[in-house]
């Protein structure tokens, strides 16, 4: 195993931490029918290429890599669902950073080196931030329509949060600063806005669309949803809320 860079050990974190996510979003149907509680201790591991799998531990010791909670199965019909993939995702959230800083001391990683590897990984939302929806969304109101989408500047549309307008204050001159400062909270709040299914950031030129029920914001393209089929949406829900209802009808 050859040297790596700060970066390279950050992108192999992001790739498996996505992965994770994907698992406990957006593929979460078939993450828990996979979780069996007859079956022997699970893990549930994420891949540099963002892509998970439920599987046996490897039977190597000690182990090329350290390895996630053990027997995520064996809870998954004694909990509430949402605390279950809570449960997993803080387990998730201990392994990624245990792999990454593995990489740090296989790679010789000093304290400067250390510190920015931390600091990389400490600016994205965490597995279980992600899952519980508890990182801070956006709440730029601009171009908000009366039928609940709202236009990106791109021109391309995604659903708005029912977000109530802010109390509007006369300014005088003597205020400049205040201003200053109230548009640099805007743009702290609207850059906050994160993906509920990879947790990547708002851009400007990509489709939205926030889900009637969690009221978590998605990437189109990671729930597989396109504009003109927003258009005829009336009611959406992010694959998470829509399988929870259907496993309370079963």
């Amino acid at each position: 195993m050859g040297s790596k860079s700060v970066e390279e050990v950050f992108n192999d974190f992001k790739g498996r931490r996505a992965g994770l996510i994907k698992a406990l979003t957006t593929e979460v149907e078939k993450f828990y029918q996979q979780c069996d509680p007859e079956k022997d201790n699970l893990c549930l591991y994420g891949s540099p290429n963002e892509s998970w799998e439920v599987n046996l531990p490897v039977e190597e010791v000690p182990p090329e890599l350290p390895e996630p909670a053990l027997g995520i199965n064996f809870a998954r019909d004694g909990m509430e669902e949402k605390d279950w993939l809570s449960l997993i995702a803080v387990h998730s959230d201990s392994w990624l950073l245990s792999v990454a800083f593995y990489f740090g001391a296989r790679f010789g990683f000093g304290k400067n080196e250390r510190k920015r590897l931390f600091q990389l990984i400490n600016e994205i939302p965490t597995v279980y931030e992600v899952v519980r929806g508890t990182f801070k969304q956006s709440k730029d109101q601009s171009g908000i329509q009366s039928n609940g989408i709202k236009k990106n500047p791109s021109g391309k549309m995604s659903r708005s949060f029912d977000i109530q307008p802010k109390e509007v204050k006369a300014s005088l001159p003597a205020e400049e600063d205040e201003n200053e400062e109230e548009e640099e909270e805007e743009d702290d709040e609207q850059g906050a806005a994160l993906c509920g299914a990879c947790g990547d950031n708002y851009a400007n030129d990509e489709f939205w669309i926030c889900c009637d029920v969690c009221e978590r914001w998605f990437h189109g393209k990671c729930v597989k949803i396109t504009p003109a089929k927003a258009e005829h949406i009336k009611h959406y829900k992010c694959p998470t809320c829509s399988s929870k209802r259907a496993r309370v009808q079963l």
